[in-house]
């Protein structure tokens, strides 16, 4: 089966619209989605940024959030809450998520996530939080615990943040054919699914 790589962070608005739709779109296009958590603090702070575009540029960050609230609505999914602060600090979440990828419950849990920033409005940073989240999706709260201390995990996210890099990632999400074609922002998802069937 074709794959696509679909690479996220838990801070970014737009990942939210993508992971919550490429599953049922990859499954009627007969793709097979690859989930890659990673992080964009690095990548942001090398491009000079401290925190998220949306906020170091006012006008852009006052569209976004008006235009996530129609994507929201336009996708059936529920009416969109900002999350305070933002962007969350996403690192244990991520953490969560890569041993999730290993296991086979990624897109599960990054669902809920996404749910419960976006949708609910709460703090993805607070473990028991992520641990009622992993409760949900029928996972072990301990878990968090592993995400915290367990080494492997902690050097798989890094390597795969590093790789996002190498790949030429520079905002999320992105998608990654195949052939290497990248395809950059949730409006960018048919068009990756297109361009992987090609190959």
């Amino acid at each position: 089966m074709t794959r696509l790589v679909f690479w996220y962070e838990f801070a970014s608005t737009y990942s939210y619209l993508s992971a919550m739709r490429i599953e049922a779109l990859a499954g009627r296009e007969g793709l097979e989605v690859v989930w890659r958590p990673f992080l964009l603090g690095p990548i942001f702070r090398d491009q000079g940024w401290e925190s998220s575009p949306f906020n170091e540029i006012a006008a852009k960050g006052t569209y976004m959030w008006r235009d996530m609230e129609r994507l929201a609505e336009g996708h059936g999914l529920p009416p969109l809450v900002r999350p305070d602060p933002f962007p969350q600090h996403s690192l244990l979440a991520a953490r969560i998520a890569t041993i999730g990828t290993e296991e086979g419950w990624a897109p599960a849990f990054t669902r809920a996530v996404y749910q419960a920033e976006f949708a609910e409005g709460l703090q993805i940073s607070d473990p028991a939080v992520l641990a009622g989240l992993l409760k949900g999706i029928g996972q072990d709260a301990s878990v968090v615990e592993r995400a915290k201390t367990d080494q492997a995990m902690k050097d798989l996210l890094r390597t795969r943040t590093e790789e996002a890099i190498a790949l030429g990632l520079f905002g999320a999400p992105s998608f990654v054919t195949e052939d290497g074609e990248l395809f950059w922002g949730d409006d960018r998802l048919e068009q990756a699914m297109a361009w992987a069937q090609k190959g």
